[in-house]
């Protein structure tokens, strides 16, 4: 159970990575975010096409390059993940007596 949330938190961090790469290098190609990474190429094509259908990044002849959607992206982003930590750390079981077995 954890581990299939664990595994999608790996693959955000992957995402927004990718895009932050974009951001900062646009436009900027997947051999190029691959070699700086570490990541495979097919991973960072996977995650540029998430992006892509996210509206974050589009395209270009030269790489990928961001949007207008964006900034707006970025801007709401730390929130969200605030929102996100604040519910897990409501999930944690801490004040339940040790379990004997």
């Amino acid at each position: 159970m954890i581990d299939r949330l664990e595994k999608e938190v790996d693959m955000l961090e992957r995402h927004l990575q990718v895009l932050r790469m974009v951001i900062e290098n646009e436009p900027i190609g997947i051999v190029k975010m691959s070699n700086e990474t570490g990541y495979p190429h097919h991973k960072v094509r996977y995650s540029l096409r998430v992006l892509e259908e996210e509206n974050l990044i589009e395209p270009s002849s030269q790489g990928a390059i961001t949007t207008e959607d964006t900034a707006d992206f970025v801007d709401d982003l730390d929130d969200k993940i605030d929102e996100i930590v604040e519910k897990l750390d409501g999930m944690k079981i801490e004040d339940i007596p040790e379990i004997e077995g």
